[in-house]
């Protein structure tokens, strides 16, 4: 566990770790907390899923490396976007401790598909003519300063994924890029990227009392979660 405090009040990040312990960092982390009232199936009960099944696998395999699975608190409002944030706690104590970081991945709602016509919509409406208008795949998204572990994660996850994938790389300001944990690594000059359905540019249920588990299609986030983890096998 990692303790902190906001006015008052503690706040903990979980954490798991595997691999040798003074080896180099990966990082794979999802929030855990809920905006309001509402189950939060994909939003974000679908990236800690995603823990819970790496960490399954995991449990038996020899890398050269450390992984550390985290769960985080505090990603969303009306902390997004300040220091509270459970991820930028833990990126700055990674910095502050001078750690070793291979990179970061960022699990941010992977349990929403729809095949339907018009079901995927983008920051910027052209992309959709690249991209296409359904929201049948899985994105990693990249800012273009993202750095050598993102982009041979991107490489190797188009090589090992088992569902279609799609990849955005995009400067900063683009809407929706930054939009999840992975963005304090990078302030941190970590190498990270996300893994994500695209969240509201696909969910309707995106921050609503209707986000629950059977809106979800659970064979096509196990299969991105397959995908993450035979990538992770593969890094170097």
């Amino acid at each position: 566990m990692q303790a902190y405090n906001v006015e008052g009040n503690t706040y903990k990040n979980v954490i798991a770790s595997f691999g040798p312990e003074d080896a180099e960092i990966l990082i794979i982390g999802a929030h855990y907390d809920v905006c309001g009232e509402q189950d939060g199936a994909d939003d974000n009960a679908s990236g800690v899923v995603g823990l819970l099944e790496l960490a399954r696998l995991l449990k038996n395999q020899m890398l050269p490396y450390r992984i550390d699975l985290v769960a985080y608190t505090l990603e969303e409002p009306p902390y997004f976007r300040t220091e509270h944030m459970g991820s930028y706690v833990h990126a700055r104590s990674l910095f502050d401790k001078n750690h070793a970081v291979k990179g970061m991945v960022s699990l941010e709602m992977i349990g929403y598909y729809s095949d339907a016509p018009a079901s995927q919509s983008y920051p910027v409406g052209l992309m959709k003519w690249i991209y296409g208008d359904r929201g049948d795949y899985i994105t990693l998204a990249l800012n273009s300063f993202s750095g050598s572990f993102a982009n041979q994660f991107k490489r190797l996850y188009f090589e090992n994924n088992s569902i279609s994938a799609k990849s955005f790389k995009v400067p900063g300001f683009i809407g929706g890029v930054d939009l999840s944990d992975h963005r304090n690594y990078w302030k941190f000059g970590y190498s990270a990227l996300m893994v994500t359905n695209t969240a509201f540019f696909r969910n309707g249920n995106y921050h609503r009392v209707t986000d629950q588990l059977f809106t979800l299609n659970l064979a096509k986030m196990g299969l991105t979660i397959d995908g993450i983890f035979r990538t992770i096998k593969h890094i170097k």
